[in-house]
């Protein structure tokens, strides 16, 4: 079939999207690893064995249902990473054909295996993203063979739908977005800033309007110049990379931005100017098991697409929703709803054995989180740190904090070496405090006069209390 292999010039838009995708399973196979103890360990905030009781295997497959420790969750976490890192210096390229699927399995089934025992600390919709666009790679093949055109047209299908669904989300939400208004805010309430955040935020509104103008262009519009002929569907990837880059400057997401520009990569005609780069091997034709496999991929992906076109066609559009439990085939989207105003819970603890109107009450230190008013906010994306979106979630309403703020409080107060590693900075360095209370105040940005005298990034005003002053029994 001369038709399933795609032209010369599309294997370099393979090794930057293969390259770039085993970096990005290193850094989420990495963040586990760091992570997992305090948030879902044996002893963590929400344990997988009490999870994985209540919880039928249908609905969470995972290899952990074989057994579940600490180290066996590690050796998985790591040995993951070890893949993801061998796989990013071209392992791949040193095996046969099915060898390099084989390898290229491995990182999306330690994956998958993870996410579906993380619970609400593995809710977000990268999670679901990164497991599908793993699953892709498995069948795109090495240097034996040059990539398939249904398979590279699948990953245009995800970043379709990952753009565009993000879209309309924004137009069926807030009318903010129909307004062009939503940047006058979002800068400030998004979840983690950025160091550069604060400098957006002050850049001139009519600018912000533009921003959002041309994220609707570049949503809605854009996408479908993706199954375009060359060179018009590089040209709309590659203004989706500028644009993503842009958001990477602007706040932390996680490797969502990262991981979109990775797929954009793959839509790369490199052979055109400016690379006109013509390196490419001189592969085989593919065999006939493997053109097999590739049409029954696409047979797959067709019939679990139905879910996800209906949600994009639907008036009530879910956002960020997976359809099966191996995350093959889902819909994105984000900030349907912009919030105007920034709330953050500020955790603290006292020494106290009864505290008082004058009790020494000092505070925890979040890694990305804003907490110190006089704190730049530091760049952690691609890492993600799970602990600190979710305080985000929980400042939005207590529903996102009912199952795990009570156990993240009580590992506060007995010191948990493990959770304390999830954060900045503990005030209570030798013995942990006896009371710990928890307040909501609300944040705003600096104006460019209040930053000069004050040296502050952040200006906040007490809210109301989270949770009283509490103790263990």
């Amino acid at each position: 079939m001369d038709w399933f292999s795609a032209s010369d010039s599309a294997w370099l838009g393979r090794l930057v999207f293969q390259r770039g995708l085993a970096a990005l399973y290193l850094v989420a196979f990495a963040g586990a690893a760091l992570q997992f103890r305090a948030l879902i360990g044996e002893r963590g905030m929400l344990p997988v064995p009490e999870f994985l009781e209540r919880v039928p295997w249908r609905r969470a497959p995972t290899l952990f249902r074989l057994r579940f420790s600490d180290p066996f969750f590690a050796g998985c976490a790591w040995g993951g990473a070890a893949v993801a890192a061998a796989l990013l210096a071209g392992a791949d390229g040193l095996l046969p054909l099915w060898g390099a699927m084989a390898l290229w399995l491995v990182p999306w089934v330690l994956y998958l295996s993870i996410v579906n025992v993380g619970q609400v600390w593995y809710g977000f919709g990268w999670e679901s993203l990164l497991l599908e666009v793993g699953f892709l790679a498995v069948f795109l093949g090495n240097d034996e063979v040059a990539p398939p055109v249904l398979v590279l047209f699948l990953l245009r299908w995800v970043l379709f739908r990952l753009e565009f669904g993000a879209g309309l989300i924004k137009l069926r939400g807030d009318a903010c977005w129909r307004r062009l208004t939503c940047l006058y805010f979002h800068h400030e309430t998004q979840p983690m800033p950025g160091p550069l955040s604060w400098f957006f935020h002050r850049l001139p509104r009519p600018l912000h309007r533009v921003e959002a103008a041309a994220n609707h262009v570049t949503q809605l519009v854009v996408p479908f110049l993706l199954f375009a002929p060359q060179p018009v569907a590089s040209a709309a990837a590659a203004l989706m990379i500028v644009t993503q880059f842009w958001l990477i400057l602007s706040g932390n997401f996680a490797w969502l931005n990262w991981l979109t520009v990775v797929l954009a990569a793959s839509v790369l005609d490199l052979s055109l100017p400016p690379f006109s780069l013509r390196l490419s091997p001189q592969p085989s034709g593919p065999p006939l098991w493997y053109e097999g496999v590739v049409l029954a991929l696409v047979c797959l992906v067709a019939g679990l697409s139905v879910r996800p076109v209906r949600n994009l066609l639907s008036r009530r559009q879910s956002m960020n929703r997976s359809y099966d439990s191996l995350h093959l085939v889902n819909t994105y989207g984000a900030f349907g709803t912009v919030g105007r105003v920034r709330q953050e819970i500020v955790l603290e603890g006292t020494a106290d054995p009864e505290p008082g109107p004058d009790s020494d009450w000092r505070a925890y230190g979040f890694k990305g989180k804003p907490g110190d008013p006089r704190r730049m906010p530091r760049q952690f994306a691609p890492y993600h740190l799970r602990l600190d979106w979710m305080m985000w979630f929980a400042a939005l309403s207590p529903a996102y904090a009912r199952s795990w703020f009570g156990p993240f409080v009580e590992r506060l107060l007995a010191g948990d070496r493990d959770t304390l590693r999830l954060l900045r900075h503990c005030p209570f360095p030798d013995a942990p405090p006896v009371y710990v209370r928890a307040r909501v105040f609300r944040y705003r940005y600096t104006t460019w006069g209040e930053r000069r005298a004050s040296g502050a990034w952040w200006e906040r005003t007490y809210v109301r209390e989270f949770l009283a002053p509490t103790r263990l029994r």
